[in-house]
């Protein structure tokens, strides 16, 4: 049975979901929605893997990307062995999310912090291109730092590293750098309430964008207010396609091409 859609970013392994998950992938399976469990430190990774061992299905193929966010938990150190172990599982496509995030960065702290954050994330991209796996990668506030030092990293590892820019929030300029290193960007509900991301929507290669919920967080229009679930990633399709005034099942389709190609290119769902 063929895929009708791909949350390429979702967090249905928090502890949002715990009453009910089996209930949502049962949705899922239902409107055949597949997704990407991401981890944003070892504890959430290790439960992104666990859920997607044990109830992935032909309808909705679950996957796990695994790594340490920038700021959700800070007082973890990169466990590079750890980690490395938990890759080699099947079931884990990219190595994410990880990034670079200055939002509430203070002067006082600012130089530490983002010393921290650079060195944290670069251990992880060289992990990524060792296991020859793509990044999810989170950047708030810090584009500038994040594409210098995906440049010079292309540089020296070439197609090696890839990737996706997870809930993309910028306009075209950024987008058309990042795309001149072969990252996708991915949005978010964001888009079906807000009007600031229609620049970026349009100005992309189609082939260049993906879809996400970034669920339990942004619910799109018409479940604002509510806990996101994967199954609402068809909101966001329904949105890029609009706003690029495009056929919709041709951006569907297009959405689901795109998630295989950039993170299961091995796989065979």
């Amino acid at each position: 049975m063929s895929l009708r859609f791909f949350d390429v970013h979702s967090h249905i392994n928090d502890k949002a979901f715990e009453g009910d998950v089996d209930e949502v992938i049962g949705r899922m399976r239902e409107a055949r929605v597949g997704s990407i469990l991401v981890g944003t430190d070892w504890q959430m990774s290790e439960r992104a893997v666990q859920i997607a061992k044990e109830k992935s299905s032909s309808e909705a193929p679950l996957f796990a990307a695994i790594g340490l966010h920038p700021t959700d938990n800070a007082s973890e150190g990169f466990d590079l062995d750890a980690y490395q172990k938990l890759a080699a599982e099947k079931e884990v496509v990219a190595i994410g999310e990880c990034g670079l995030d200055y939002f509430r960065l203070s002067e006082e702290n600012r130089a530490g912090e983002e010393k921290r954050q650079k060195d944290i994330f670069e251990r992880q991209l060289e992990m990524a291109v060792s296991l020859d796996k793509p990044l999810m990668i989170h950047c708030r506030n810090a584009h500038q730092d994040m594409l210098e030092i995906l440049a010079s990293k292309k540089r020296e590892h070439g197609e090696k590293l890839r990737g996706d820019i997870h809930f993309f929030s910028e306009g075209k300029d950024i987008a058309k750098r990042y795309f001149d290193l072969d990252f996708t960007v991915s949005f978010t509900g964001v888009i079906t309430f807000a009007r600031d991301y229609d620049e970026a929507i349009q100005y992309a290669p189609l082939d260049m964008i993906l879809s996400e919920t970034d669920c339990p967080y942004v619910a799109p229009v018409p479940y604002r207010g509510k806990r996101n679930e994967p199954l609402w990633v068809e909101e966001v399709v329904k949105k890029i396609a609009e706003v690029r005034g495009e056929d919709f099942e041709k951006v569907r389709e297009a959405m689901v091409a795109n998630a295989k190609r950039v993170f299961l290119k091995k796989e065979t769902h």
